[in-house]
């Protein structure tokens, strides 16, 4: 039986796309690639050595500073954690993406109706944003991230998640434990315990912009609150303490309890 053999010693394949000051760094390499077994049911690659994909667009080092318009926000991301808390260094596969920085610039705001409405975060300010929110630049030979301020979910000038100030319709929920026994007695394993989807409100943002006047509607839930919400809805985090947070919008909480 003929046996297929695929090989290829070395393939790049990079952007064409290019713009005056911003280079697109996405590239693909494969500096080994061998499919000696045409496997059933599969492909098997035997050697995965030189894939490098990057995804961030670099600023050339000409360009010194980058003024965001309109209702973005540029934020200097903060380094992922290297160690765990234990100490034991961790590798890069297993560095969880970082959800937060520090704001270095932002637009001129938005004009609702009349209204001209400011930006509500300003440079110095520690933030949490949406895990997938944005434009990653290399900017200065650091990591950034551009994007609206919608994607802001708060302000977070402590170590603790505890003390989010949530902007615009976000809430921040403090979630409730699992159960950790079945209604008929017997102990959960941890695989088994299903996520919970009710959880004490801790603070919430001062509400969404009125699409016409362009002023804020209050939220109609409150600090204090037992809700339920949306099981797989908003930003999942973990406190000091080791309790469970979640972060979302006023519209994915579904109902007040009590």
């Amino acid at each position: 039986m003929a046996t297929a053999q695929l090989t290829a010693s070395s393939v790049s394949v990079r952007s064409l796309g290019s713009f005056e000051g911003l280079r697109p760094i996405s590239t693909v390499r494969v500096s080994s690639f061998s499919s000696s077994s045409l496997r059933k049911g599969g492909l098997s690659l035997r050697s995965t050595r030189g894939l490098v994909v990057k995804a961030a667009t670099t600023v050339a080092p000409k360009y010194t500073t980058l003024k965001p318009l309109g209702d973005r926000v540029l934020v200097k991301i903060k380094t992922a954690e290297e160690k765990t808390a234990g100490g034991i260094l961790l590798p890069s596969t297993a560095q969880s993406k970082s959800q937060g920085g520090e704001v270095v610039a932002v637009g001129e705001g938005k004009t609702i109706g009349k209204t001209k409405v400011d930006i509500s975060v300003k440079a110095g300010n520690q933030v949490v944003y949406s895990k997938y929110a944005g434009t990653e630049l290399e900017f200065n030979g650091t990591n950034h991230l551009i994007l609206k301020e919608d994607d802001i979910v708060g302000i977070l000038e402590t170590d603790d998640v505890k003390d989010l100030k949530p902007l615009n319709d976000r809430v921040l929920i403090k979630v409730a434990e699992a159960e950790l026994t079945t209604a008929g007695g017997l102990l959960l394993p941890e695989a088994s315990k299903e996520k919970p989807s009710i959880g004490t409100v801790v603070a919430v943002g001062p509400g969404p912009l009125d699409e016409d006047e362009g002023k804020r509607k209050p939220l109609s839930i409150s600090p204090g609150n037992t809700v339920l919400f949306s099981k797989y809805a908003g930003n999942d985090f973990k406190g000091a303490d080791g309790s469970e947070y979640i972060a979302l919008r006023a519209s994915d909480v579904m109902a007040v309890i009590s």
